[in-house]
């Protein structure tokens, strides 16, 4: 296996201001998703839903070193991204309510988050789908001559897909400013990597296409930035594509309607030994960090703020049948 980058050890002179935020990030997240899965269950939100819980750290980390200019991409388990990336819980709750107020209009659910003006680019329900949409878009920046890198989320079960080569490969080619981060949590739905690839070590597959590649515990938020802020700079500096593979860990079942049979509850309670969320308060803690009274402000703005989200879903309307065709490109008529 690829070495793992490892910040663990250092006694990171990391400020409070910004240990609290990233802390923060990963507890809206988290609450976030409790709050989709209540919905859900009260029928309040239909379809699939597929949650990002025990996967935070590596949304969030890798975040931190995406400029407002850079373009992101992630896969249909995206709710952390887009938190992460600003979009307000809001529009997201909304969005997955089907209302005209959600960040698609209601027009794309869970798996199917935009944001123009955040250059939030989907939600993709296609496993592998937004790998060719991430080079197409760092196409467009190095032929504009502009800045921004664009940024790719996609889970081990794309790495089965034709997709993932062929986007790995023209990537390399034309040498094109895109940052693919694999979270990897081991299972493609329910099928375990070990059964899906040969070769599980997913950072081995970019030497078939001369592209640079490390890997990092995502279950450490800290160890994630730092990783993604050095595979960042490499692609910023002209370096061309860089893969990050990010070993992270889901704990809830690959979505709602999965009755989650395929692994053990042993196994489960095992990595949940290793929840990056309390991994980092009780870091913070030993730093002299976090105190009992900046957790409880922490979770009681979250609160409201998931409150005030999911009454502005309840609130909103649905969108009126005679607009169901906004947004269409095409129609064929007789």
């Amino acid at each position: 296996m690829a070495e793992i980058t490892n910040e663990a050890q250092r006694t990171a002179e990391v400020e409070k201001d910004h240990a609290l935020f990233l802390l923060r990030e990963m507890l809206r997240i988290r609450r976030f998703e409790e709050k989709a899965a209540e919905m859900y269950s009260l029928q309040k939100i239909r379809g699939f839903l597929h949650l990002y819980i025990g996967e935070e750290a590596t949304g969030v980390g890798a975040m931190q070193v995406l400029s407002r200019d850079d373009a992101v991409v992630a896969t249909y388990r995206e709710h952390g991204h887009a938190l992460a990336r600003g979009i307000p819980p809001a529009a997201l709750m909304a969005e997955m309510y089907g209302k005209v107020t959600g960040c698609s209009h209601g027009h794309g659910g869970s798996m199917h988050f935009f944001d123009a003006y955040r250059r939030f680019y989907g939600g993709y329900a296609i496993v592998g789908g937004g790998l060719p949409i991430a080079v197409g878009l760092a196409l467009a920046e190095k032929a504009l001559g502009k800045k921004g890198i664009a940024a790719c989320f996609f889970g081990d079960g794309a790495v089965a897909e034709g997709e993932f080569h062929e986007s790995l490969n023209l990537a390399a080619l034309w040498k094109l400013p895109v940052l693919f981060f694999c979270e990897n949590n081991l299972y493609a739905m329910g099928t375990a990597l070990s059964r899906h690839q040969a070769q599980v070590d997913i950072t081995k597959k970019t030497a078939a296409y001369n592209l640079a590649s490390s890997a990092v515990d995502g279950m450490d938020i800290l160890a994630v930035e730092a990783a993604a802020g050095r595979a960042a700079a490499f692609v910023r500096g002209g370096g061309g594509p860089y893969l990050l593979e990010l070993r992270t860990y889901r704990f809830r079942a690959h979505s709602m309607s999965d009755p989650d049979l395929y692994r053990t509850k042993e196994e489960i309670a095992e990595w949940k030994k290793r929840d990056p969320i309390a991994l980092f308060q009780t870091r913070l803690r030993e730093w002299g960090l976090l105190s009992d009274a900046d957790l409880a402000r922490l979770e009681a703005k979250i609160a409201a703020e998931l409150e005030d989200a999911v009454n502005f879903a309840e609130a909103s309307p649905l969108e009126p049948p005679e607009n169901l065709l906004r947004d269409v490109y095409g129609t064929v008529r007789p």
